[in-house]
């Protein structure tokens, strides 16, 4: 029997639709970008015959000439697949359309399922979505061409008016009319802006076929069995919680409380996540038997289970066992840095920006007050800077390479071919500067993850996920070194058997980037060195370990008293102070006040863990929180840029105020005590200035009041996170797995890692939900009072298990789902891991206490 492979059955279902892709000008919005990239599919897009690939957001008339084929006919259809609903894609593809005006045949791949696109609040479309939207779409295109077709005719003075009222009507996209004059500053071979649009007058009166389509496989897998949702899609960025009482994040599930909510008011997140994964096992031929763990995956189990059908349990599919963990079990995973390469270089990393439009921004204002939220995900494509990295130390041929990439690139940006040669040969001139890469931010030669390149068939991606950070820099070296040989190159420095240093990997890689060819065929091996080389360097490498040296001292006083605990979050606290006078602090491993507050997030889950709640419903005492809430105020009002935390929204002008005052105060003192003459003018003035200290006195007594009221509700939210597991069956469970393990490594293990362990023991798991199937349920309700009763499944049962975490993961579970299976007496298991997004801890951190915290 086949394995089970995510990137796999990914490019099959491109194949799957190689018949409209041939021909056709393939257009991916930002989430199915994102996900193609890392799956390595656009060279089959290219393969299976596809005119181009471009990018959604940014179409333009350019896109209608670029032809990987070299085919001289016009485009007549295009591909467009988007991870988002078709409303909120609905602008991009009417652009998309009255941009290309030789279309005929339009083709739409969504992520979202009719039955989703339904289900979602304040949806426009109902249950038969897809044909609703065709005829939609014909509609909008009909009328905007019947503009256009009037804008255009000689002589025709309201060209303007019509162009505004269409902008007006779609977000005040770019207009047709910029695109055609970028387009027309190419290349003088093309035909004439009248030529054009004759054309375009020719093929008004046809019609455009409008085909929507399900295509569920938009997903970012970083190995074969490893995979998040992409960052721009909309199943990541819909909330996972409304505000309430037991609610910490929008995009994290509620708390746990035991009490299973309405499935019709599940959040959309919910909905969203269900349908995904009940298409994504479809797509698989996995039959699930669904088990889950939390308020939120007791939800989804719920939803899951009500779309089976007969139908699809009968037909003849592989089984396989569903995990569903809300991410509020386990906050302190994905808080900590731990010792995991992945999670290094996403923290270090540079990423791309959101491919948000003004417009973009404008819309989810509005849904904020009336709509359902949408997040902000961190988007999972990296920045990877190359370029230090391919430059020759002694070679006047240093350039070449990068010059060919800036002629690439400002050739499609430029209006004429003069203007481009006068601004290459000044990039030329620059390039021949040394000094020019010391100020260079590195952003034209960039670097990104693809999963499926591999080295002798094995991913590197899938490799470096499943080490420490000093055994994947080792694996990395050994790579570099196997490269070199099988291209016959020699490298000067000596290379010590062992660790990995960065002077070594830095050599190494440099040997290999020296030839053009070279660098193109081992592009994987050298994108992984160069971002292991920025999470290795001592910037990010001390504050990482600075980091894991205070979670560990954490741990330890935890396992103490809570004094003890409490004694040290305040250290820490204060010590932030530090940064306001030594800004080179950071680089030493000294935290800002954004760090410390994470720490201390780390610290009272802990304590939650180890104290039980005193009176005050905290696991501290009132004399101990009290430091610590000074020690915060102190630390605020010392450091006035932190007020853009949520939980300080509306005192940031206050605070700057009384920091600029304080400051002022300091500069007038005078250190002289000599008595002079000119003071006897203002003697009688020191009534007026005592009143005025008055009034600076009561607005500093006001200002201290309102932070402590903030810090207060600051440290409710964090009794909440104190007190996650408040269910006694669950708690009990949580329990039950740590007193399975007595060794003292597990003692810092995941949750991931002890359910799984448990699981491939064949242990009982206190709280986790089965969630029968239809047949299940049949024999339950008709044929089990005739003894043919179903036993309940197990999950150590079945081969294949899929586990997904609604909220996200980190590296250092996935390193840890290995070390489960690899420990465990069934070695042949195949474990699937997913989840919502990858987080890091700064994500967490801003989940927490940022913008979508329910503080």
């Amino acid at each position: 029997m086949t394995t089970v492979d995510v990137i796999r059955c990914c490019l099959d279902s491109i194949r799957q639709i190689s018949e409209n892709i041939k021909d056709a000008i393939v257009y991916l919005d930002a989430g199915s970008s994102e996900s193609f990239q890392f799956i390595g599919a656009f060279p089959l897009f290219l393969e299976l015959g596809a005119r181009g690939v471009c990018s959604l957001e940014d179409v333009s008339a350019v896109d209608e000439v670029v032809d990987w084929n070299t085919n001289a006919d016009p485009a007549r259809k295009v591909v467009v697949i988007t991870s988002r609903l078709l409303s909120d894609a609905h602008r991009y593809i009417l652009r998309c359309l009255s941009t290309l005006h030789s279309v005929r045949h339009c083709f739409i791949y969504t992520s979202i399922s009719e039955v989703a696109h339904s289900a979602y609040p304040d949806s426009p479309l109902g249950p038969d979505a897809y044909h609703e939207y065709e005829s939609l779409l014909n509609q909008d295109y009909e009328e905007l061409v019947k503009k256009r077709e009037t804008a255009h005719v000689p002589g025709n003075s309201g060209l303007k008016e019509n162009t505004a009222s269409e902008d007006e009507g779609w977000s005040e996209l770019t207009s047709i009319e910029d695109d055609i004059s970028r387009f027309d500053g190419i290349s003088s071979a093309k035909p004439s802006q009248e030529d054009y649009f004759s054309g375009y007058s020719e093929d008004i009166g046809l019609h455009l076929a409008v085909s929507v389509h399900h295509f569920p496989l938009i997903l970012c897998p970083f190995s074969p069995r490893v995979f998040v949702l992409p960052s721009e899609g909309c199943v990541a960025e819909a909330s996972l919680s409304a505000e309430h009482e037991n609610s910490i994040s929008c995009g994290l599930p509620p708390l746990s409380t035991g009490k299973l909510a309405d499935a019709e008011d599940a959040s959309p997140g919910a909905s969203l996540t269900a349908q995904f994964l009940y298409h994504l096992a479809l797509k698989m031929d996995l039959k699930l038997e669904i088990f889950s763990l939390g308020d939120l995956s007791k939800n989804v189990g719920k939803l899951l289970t009500d779309m089976s059908s007969l139908y699809d349990v009968g037909r003849r599919k592989r089984p396989a066992g569903l995990l569903l963990i809300d991410r509020t079990l386990d906050l302190l995973t994905p808080c900590c840095h731990g010792d995991s390469l992945v999670d290094r270089i996403f923290s270090s990393l540079p990423r791309r920006q959101p491919i948000i439009s003004s417009s973009q921004m404008k819309g989810s204002q509005n849904e904020l007050k009336t709509g359902p939220v949408k997040l902000d995900r961190a988007p999972l494509a990296l920045q990877i800077p190359l370029e230090k990295l391919i430059i020759e130390e002694d070679s006047k041929n240093n350039f070449q390479l990068l010059d060919s990439i800036e002629a690439f690139l400002d050739g499609w940006d430029s209006f004429n071919s003069d203007a481009s040669s006068v601004e290459l040969m000044k990039y030329s001139k620059k390039r021949n500067d040394e000094s020019f890469f010391q100020s260079s931010d590195g952003k034209r030669l960039q670097g990104s993850f693809v999963s499926t390149d591999n080295f002798r068939g094995a991913p590197y991606l899938e490799a470096i996920l499943e080490r420490r950070t000093k055994d994947g820099a080792v694996l990395i070296k050994k790579w570099l070194l196997e490269s070199l040989r099988r291209e016959n190159i020699t490298s000067n420095l000596k290379i010590r058997p062992g660790l990995a240093s960065k002077l070594e990997l830095q050599s190494l890689v440099r040997a290999l980037a020296k030839k053009q060819p070279c660098l193109v065929k081992n592009k994987g091996i050298i994108q992984i060195a160069a971002a292991t080389l920025h999470a290795l360097d001592e910037l990010h490498s001390a504050s990482w370990d600075a980091f894991n040296s205070a979670e560990k001292i954490l741990h330890v006083n935890a396992a103490d008293t809570s004094q003890s605990l409490a004694a040290q979050i305040s250290d820490l606290i204060n010590k932030t102070v530090l940064l306001k006078h030594n800004t080179a602090a950071k680089t030493r491993g000294i935290f800002t006040f954004e760090d410390a507050l994470l720490l201390t997030v780390i610290g009272y889950i802990l304590a939650g863990e180890n104290f039980p709640t005193s009176g005050s419903g905290g696991p501290f005492s009132w004399q101990e929180e009290h430091f610590m809430k000074e020690a915060i105020v102190d630390a605020i009002l010392e450091n006035p840029t932190v007020s853009k935390l949520k939980f300080l929204q509306g005192l940031s002008e206050d605070i700057e105020a009384k920091l600029k005052t304080t400051k002022s105060d300091e500069k007038k003192e005078d250190p002289s005590d000599d008595f002079e003459d000119d003071q006897w003018d203002s003697w009688g003035e020191e009534d007026a200035d005592k009143d005025m200290s008055k009034e600076e006195v009561y607005g500093d007594m006001q200002l201290k009041l309102e932070l402590r009221d903030r810090v207060d509700n600051l440290f409710k939210f964090l009794h909440k996170l104190s007190s996650m597991k408040r269910n006694t069956v669950l708690r009990g469970g949580m329990f039950a797995l740590e007193g399975r393990r007595t060794d003292d490594p597990s003692l810092s293990k995941g949750l991931i890692y002890k359910l799984l362990t448990n699981i491939l023991n064949n242990h009982d798991i206190p709280g986790l939900e089965y969630h029968s199937s239809t047949v299940g349920r049949l024999f339950k309700s008709g044929f089990g009072r005739f003894g043919l009763g179903q036993a309940k499944p197990s999950l150590s049962e079945q081969n294949v298990i899929l586990i997904f975490v609604i909220g996200g993961i980190n590296g250092l579970e996935v390193r840890e789902v290995q070390e489960a299976i690899t420990g465990s007496s069934r070695p042949d298991v195949e474990v699937i891991l997913g989840g919502t997004t990858f987080l890091s801890p700064e994500n967490m951190r801003e989940l927490l206490l940022g913008d979508y915290s329910h503080i």
